[in-house]
């Protein structure tokens, strides 16, 4: 019988290596995580600029043709949809309706703005004023 065992010997891994793969798995994954969410966190505020920036776009192509950019009131959706009481309305301006931001809230609209004639507002990953890093507010 010793002779069957020398001849086939059965092959696998000990308890010891298995654990030491998945220590070294871990590890890896605890520095790699913290690096990959970082940057989910950047792409967000970058989508959120870039839908700022084409929001500007659209306000201004709704300023040359209505003579006036669209008041508080009426907000973003004057790019999509024809306010009552503009009659020289030439849009829509947006493909669609104004989508959320990348944290799901609304974007806020002003005119007059803070800084200018009309501001555009994401309040962050928080959803309220103030905030820093992620959770800061991106303006136009």
């Amino acid at each position: 019988m010793s002779t069957i065992f020398r001849r086939n010997p059965i092959r696998g891994f000990t308890l010891l290596e298995l654990l030491v793969v998945m220590v070294i798995i871990g590890l890896l994954a605890g520095y790699v995580g913290p690096r990959y969410f970082a940057q989910i966190g950047k792409s967000e505020v970058k989508t959120a600029r870039a839908q700022i920036d084409g929001f500007e776009k659209a306000i201004e192509q709704y300023r040359l043709d209505t003579s006036k950019f669209p008041t508080t009131e009426q907000g973003l959706n004057a790019l999509f949809i024809r306010p009552a009481s503009e009659p020289r309305w030439q849009g829509p301006y947006l493909k669609k309706m104004p989508p959320l931001d990348p944290w799901s809230n609304p974007y806020l609209y002003r005119s007059p703005g803070a800084n200018g004639d009309f501001e555009i507002i994401s309040l962050g990953k928080d959803g309220a004023p103030g905030g820093e890093g992620e959770a800061a507010d991106i303006s136009n």
